[in-house]
C-alpha cells in the first residue's frame, strides 16, 4: 500500500538543490502590507527548506528519516484501521489522514516526563509515546476502555467528550508546578473544540495560575460539517491574547515547523512562563469519522488542493533532494509498513470478547451499593439465557 495520495504525486517539484529563504507567507505579507496571519513554515509543500527568524531547527539525516518513518507508519496503521471498520471489525474509527505532520512533529518535541492529554484522533502521538496500535483499536472494537496504562508512558486515555481534556491537562499542569517539577503538559484538541466552554475555562485557569501547559489545536478546517469560518471571527491562535498568553500559527503539514514551534512552547512552559496556544493549520483529508460522509458538505477541489500539500510527500521530496534517503530506505519502509498493517489486522481479529461483568469493575474505588445491585441484576439476566432464554 503506497503512502502517497494520487493528487499529491502530481505536485510539481522545484529543481534540486537546497534553498533556505524567507517563507512564502512572510513574503506575501510584506509585499501586500496586509496583516494576514503569519504561518510558521520551515518546509514548503514542494519540499524546499526555508528559514524563520524565531523558529528554526537543525536535524541530522537520521532524525529526518525518523520523522518520515513515523508519519509513514502512522498513515499505514490509520489506513488499516479504516479498512477494518469497513469490514465490520471496528464499530467506529476517526482517521488522522493529512494530520500526520502536526502529530508527529509535536509529539517528537516532548520529553519522556512530559504528560499528554489527547482527544480521540491522536494516533500519531500515541505511536510516538509507545502505545501499541492494537491497543487503540481495542477501544473502537469495544473490548476495552482504553487498553493502556496512562502512567506507563505519560499518555492519557483517549477523550471522546469534546474539549474536556484541556481542563484535565490544566489541572495536571498546575499540580506539576506545585510539585516543583520542570516537566510540561500538552493538550490536543480540534478547531471545533475551541468553541467549547471547557477549552475557554482551561485557557482562563492556565493563564491565571501560569500553568506549564501547551494547548495544541489541530485546525483541520472542519468541525464535522462546519467550516472554521463559521466557528470564529478571528484566527484561532489569536484567541490566546485575550486570555493573557501567546499564540502562534504553524503550518500543520510541515513536520519540521511543528517540531520547532512545539519544542519552543514546551521550553517556555518549563521555564515557568506559562501556557502557549499552538494552532496547527492543517486539513482533515478524510471523513470526520467512518460514520461521516464529507462529500455532503465540502468540494472535491478543496481536498485536492490540500493533497498537494501532503505532509509526507514534502518531507520525502526534501530527503531525496538532500540525498538523505535512497530507494533502499523507501523500499524497506514500505515493507515495514505492510508488516505493521498485517500485525494490526491479525491482532484485532484475535481479540477476545470482553467479560460481560467487567463493565461494573473500577466504577468506584471502594465499591458502591447501587453498582453491586446492578451487577447482580445483570448477572441474573445473563444467566437466564443459559437456562433457556428470558421471556
Amino acid at each position: 500500500m503506497t503512502v502517497e495520495s494520487t493528487a499529491a504525486r502530481k505536485t510539481t517539484r522545484r529543481s534540486s538543490g537546497t534553498k533556505r529563504t524567507t517563507s512564502a507567507s512572510a513574503k506575501k505579507a510584506q509585499a501586500s502590507g496586509t496583516s494576514e496571519p503569519e504561518l510558521v513554515q520551515l518546509l514548503t509543500p514542494e519540499g524546499e527548506r526555508v528559514q524563520h527568524p524565531e523558529y528554526d531547527i537543525d536535524l541530522s539525516a537520521d532524525e529526518l528519516r525518523g520523522l518520515y518513518r513515523d508519519m509513514v507508519l502512522t498513515r499505514r496503521f490509520d489506513a488499516e484501521a479504516t479498512s477494518l471498520q469497513r469490514q465490520g471489525e471496528l464499530g467506529l474509527w476517526a482517521s488522522l489522514l493529512g494530520q500526520e505532520a502536526a502529530q508527529i512533529g509535536s509529539a517528537r518535541a516532548l520529553r519522556d516526563d512530559d504528560y499528554v492529554f489527547p482527544t480521540y484522533r491522536e494516533h500519531g502521538v500515541a505511536w510516538c509515546r509507545g502505545v501499541d496500535p492494537t491497543n487503540l483499536l481495542g477501544m473502537f472494537r469495544g473490548v476495552n476502555h482504553g487498553g493502556w496504562d496512562p502512567n506507563s508512558n505519560n499518555f492519557h486515555l483517549y477523550t471522546i467528550v469534546i474539549g474536556s481534556q484541556t481542563l484535565h491537562a490544566t489541572g495536571y499542569a498546575m499540580g506539576i508546578a506545585k510539585d516543583g517539577a520542570d516537566s510540561a503538559v500538552i493538550a490536543y484538541f480540534g478547531d471545533g473544540a475551541s468553541s467549547q466552554g471547557d477549552v475557554n475555562e482551561a485557557f482562563t485557569f492556565s493563564a491565571v495560575y501560569n500553568a506549564p501547559v501547551v494547548f495544541f489545536c489541530q485546525n483541520n478546517q472542519w468541525a464535522i460539517s462546519e467550516p472554521t469560518e463559521k466557528q470564529t471571527r478571528v484566527p484561532l491562535y489569536q484567541r490566546a491574547s485575550g486570555f493573557g498568553f501567546p499564540g502562534v500559527r504553524v503550518d500543520g503539514n510541515d513536520v519540521l515547523a511543528c517540531l520547532a514551534v512545539t519544542r519552543s512552547a514546551l521550553e517556555r512552559a518549563r521555564r515557568g512562563e506559562g501556557p502557549t496556544l499552538v494552532e496547527a493549520f492543517t486539513y482533515r483529508m478524510g471523513a470526520h469519522t467512518t460514520s461521516d460522509d464529507p462529500t455532503k458538505y465540502r468540494r472535491d477541489e478543496e481536498r485536492e488542493a490540500w493533497e498537494a500539500k501532503d505532509p509526507i510527500l514534502r518531507l520525502k521530496a526534501y530527503l531525496e533532494r538532500e540525498g538523505h534517503a535512497d530507494a533502499a530506505f523507501f523500499d524497506a519502509l514500505e515493507a515495514e509498513s505492510e508488516t505493521l498493517g498485517k500485525r494490526v489486522r491479525e491482532g484485532v481479529r484475535a481479540m477476545p470478547d470482553p467479560d460481560h461483568m467487567a463493565i461494573f469493575e473500577n466504577v468506584y474505588a471502594d465499591g458502591h451499593a447501587l453498582v453491586d445491585e446492578e451487577r447482580a441484576e445483570f448477572a441474573a439476566y445473563q444467566a437466564s439465557f443459559a437456562d433457556g432464554g428470558a421471556e
